[in-house]
């Protein structure tokens, strides 16, 4: 059955059915040939014969000599009746008992042949003597008669009958069916073979197509059908060889443009979801499966990675309904996202959407600082200002009655002004930091006088406060490159934020180590401490501590943000370490420059 499926099967096959329906026809065709050509020569042999006979008789007043004559023309197969009249008819002696002989009852019966005696009509037919209403039997019975008139005298008319036998013509035809027969078998195997090379040489190609085919369906690109001949099947080798190169070439620029479009996706720091018009997921990029995962675990679906939240689907469903973009902003896990759905087409109509995610956090924050700076800057303007027009107007009043009392309004008036400079000086100096336009004035600094410089600058503040200020060092290089003015800056800043927060009796350290990659400052304390919560603020503009943890006025809360870019700006990083009630140290490292290695 496999073989009458595959196209050799079906070509040898067609090959077969075809040469054995031609063969059967011209078989068919030839037999009745054969056969009606012996027919038609004994038929003209025997009415030849019939009409000697009759010329014989005709002319031979010896009729008994004329019979013997005619008698000699006879065969084993041939058999001559000649009737004068009724009573007197002569049959030709024949001891071929194999063969039906013809006799005057046959005449008798057979209409047609009564005609030669009734109408003088000469006559030709075939029947079967033995059953003369089966006229056209194909028996061995058959036989051929032929009926000629004669004139027996001016008056009377005879007939010459002669009939021969159809036994020689159904051998003759019974050997030719056995050469056709055997030709036909011949011809079978010479078809099954040439069958089989024709359909071999013309399959061949095909079956390296489908191999090729198969091996380009699994992805081989490089495979080749091999080209055997100039004919059509060598065209089609050719054709589909180019269609494998082009098909390769496709393929190959498909997939850079995919991997160009998934590396774009990949790199984008949006995320990026594409929908299909049901509102299936087909496409995301890390950030929005980043996205995903925060909200599945927000919603406590880890198990779910198809599902979309509520807020997009009903997005999806207003971009396909309106055929617009359209926003949303939602918040998850602490973060802003905002999302902008468009959608996207299929020539005319949506096909789907594509929805991109931005996280807006930091823009948020961002906003949220600059709102806090100006409120921040418009309190700690605002009580100053306040005092100073307070005080102003008492003098303006002339509401203080004394010298003394005057002088201590205008020394708060120049307190408060001193205070009002700071603020607007520290602004200024973070907002040219934070702009990238601090300038250090870099030099080699000898550590030790450095830090004994800033204890005994803090030892009459820490006395005042019965804080123990002490400095500790372990250096190996006793050098570095700073910037002195900037990282003394940074230190007051720490170590004023450590005395004022610092109780009675406490201590305020300052140590000082290095090591192969920099120097290291510490400035520890054991005051209030600050909270967790507090902690990731600290180096914030406005900044401040709670109140209730400290002791006099407090600063501007603009010290710790300066200090974090003068650091930063030595290539360097700064940290706090707090823990509420037991102390806070800040951490200062600055790296070597060139100029400390050499």
């Amino acid at each position: 059955m496999i073989l009458f499926r595959s196209v050799v099967g079906k070509l040898w096959g067609t090959i077969l059915l075809l040469v054995c329906f031609v063969l059967f026809i011209l078989t068919i065709l030839m037999l009745e040939f054969i056969e009606g050509y012996h027919v038609d020569v004994a038929e003209n042999e025997i009415d030849q014969l019939a009409k000697k006979v009759s010329v014989i008789l005709e002319s031979h007043e010896d009729q008994e000599l004329a019979r013997s004559i005619s008698w000699e023309l006879t065969d084993e197969l041939t058999d001559i009746l000649i009737i004068e009249n009724q009573q007197n008819y002569w049959k030709s002696p024949n001891d071929y008992e194999e063969i039906t002989h013809l006799e005057l009852a046959n005449i008798k019966n057979d209409p047609d042949l009564q005609n030669v005696l009734i109408n003088q009509e000469s006559i030709s037919k075939r029947t079967n003597l033995n059953d003369p209403a089966n006229q056209y039997s194909n028996s061995e019975e058959e036989v051929l008669v032929v009926g000629v008139p004669y004139k027996v005298n001016s008056s009377e008319y005879g007939a010459v009958f002669i009939s021969q036998s159809l036994k020689a013509v159904h051998e003759t035809t019974k050997n030719t069916t056995k050469y056709i027969f055997l030709a036909g078998g011949i011809a079978f195997i010479l078809t099954t073979i040439f069958a089989f090379f024709l359909s071999t040489r013309i399959t061949y190609p095909l079956r390296k197509m489908r191999e090729v085919a198969q091996d380009l369906a699994r992805g081989k690109f490089d495979t080749s059908v091999p080209i055997l001949s100039n004919d059509e099947i060598g065209e089609l080798g050719t054709t589909f060889n180019q269609m494998g190169k082009q098909l390769k070439f496709h393929i190959n620029a498909l997939s850079q443009e995919k991997e160009h479009l998934t590396n774009i996706l990949s790199s984008m720091a949006d995320g990026v979801i594409t929908l299909n018009i049901d509102g299936e997921t087909l496409v995301t990029n890390p950030p929005a499966e980043r996205f995903l995962e925060a909200w599945y675990f927000e919603q406590g679906k880890l198990d779910v990675k198809e599902e979309l939240p509520h807020e997009i689907n009903v997005l999806f469903e207003q971009v396909v309904s309106e055929n617009k973009e359209q926003l949303l902003e939602i918040t998850l896990q602490g973060r802003s996202w905002v999302i902008l759905m468009s959608p996207l087409y299929n020539q005319l109509d949506v096909r789907g959407a594509v929805a991109v995610l931005r996280d807006m956090t930091e823009e948020r924050r961002l906003d949220k600082l600059r709102k806090d700076f100006i409120a921040n800057v418009s309190h700690e303007l605002r009580t100053p200002l306040a005092m100073l027009q307070g005080y102003s107007e008492a003098i303006v009043d002339d509401i203080a009655s004394s010298e003394e009392e005057k002088k201590e309004i205008a020394q708060v008036i120049h307190d408060e002004s001193l205070r009002m400079g700071r603020l607007v000086n520290d602004l200024l100096d973070l907002a040219r930091m934070e702009a990238g336009h601090i300038s250090l004035n870099l030099e080699s600094v000898e550590i030790e006088a450095f830090i004994d410089k800033i204890v005994r600058k803090f030892q009459g503040p820490a006395k005042e406060q019965e804080i123990m200020l002490r400095g500790k060092l372990n250096l190996e290089r006793y050098e570095y490159v700073i910037d002195p003015d900037r990282i003394e800056q940074v230190l007051t800043n720490l170590i004023d934020n450590a005395i004022r927060h610092t109780l009675e009796n406490g201590s305020v350290d300052i140590i000082v180590y290095d090591d192969n990659k920099g120097l290291n400052i510490q400035i520890k304390d054991s005051g209030c401490g600050i909270p967790d919560e507090d902690l990731p603020f600290v180096f914030e503009r406005f900044y401040k501590a709670d109140k209730a943890r400290t002791r006099g006025r407090s600063g501007t809360g603009l010290g710790l943000a300066i200090a974090k870019n003068i650091v930063e700006a030595h290539l360097g990083k700064i940290q706090v370490h707090s823990k509420l009630d037991e102390g806070t140290t800040f951490s200062i490292f600055i790296p070597r420059k060139k100029v400390d290695i050499e």
